[in-house]
């Protein structure tokens, strides 16, 4: 019996010095505050499993119809250039205020690409990463092609980015100028 009763006493303090420890505020939740490293390891952790287990049975399709590669490449401009940017771009106010920060594909700043990992993020987000879930607006077909173009990014140059995307040179609507959300007239380029 004293050890039923020892482990409802360390079960209890467990409780109550959990809840002090929120109820103090004592961990930072500010993104320009970086985690500490036993969070940041249980995070990776419980995020890799989650994916991995989550997008085991998944089964890429084996082709795709060509107008939805083509048009995943402006997809990318679109809804990912910003956060993940694109061969030639360095850098965005976005990428750089995220924490954690989001891979940059075409320098392989990531770690590897698994297809089905990379459809299931894509397709349903990352809670507390800024990640979103595109799958409620785009079909499943729409997101392999966008699994592949990412997978295509390692290594393109910017030439090639600009004519997949239809982008013209010196332009770069996901990194150049950009709104904060006033009237169009407030652009302005950092």
């Amino acid at each position: 019996m004293n050890i039923v009763k020892i482990l409802i006493s360390l079960v209890l303090v467990a409780v109550l010095a959990v809840g002090l420890f929120i109820w103090a505020g004592v961990y930072n939740i500010a993104a320009n505050d970086p985690h500490w490293p036993v969070t940041t390891e249980i995070l990776e952790l419980v995020r890799e499993r989650s994916i991995e287990v989550r997008s085991e049975d998944l089964l890429p399709p084996k082709s795709l119809a060509p107008d939805l590669l083509a048009d995943a490449a402006t997809g990318y401009a679109e809804m990912c250039a910003q956060c993940h940017l694109a061969p030639g771009m360095d850098e965005s106010e976005l990428h750089d205020g995220l924490y954690p920060q989001p891979p940059v594909f075409y320098k392989g700043k990531h770690e590897s690409h698994d297809e089905k990992e990379t459809f299931w993020v894509i397709k349903n987000g990352i809670k507390l990463t800024g990640m979103p879930s595109w799958g409620g607006v785009h079909s499943n077909d729409e997101i392999w092609a966008l699994v592949r173009f990412v997978g295509r990014l390692p290594g393109m140059t910017q030439q090639e980015y600009q004519k997949l995307t239809g982008e013209e040179p010196g332009h770069r609507e996901n990194g150049g100028g950009h709104s904060h959300g006033g009237p169009a007239d407030t652009e302005h380029a950092h």
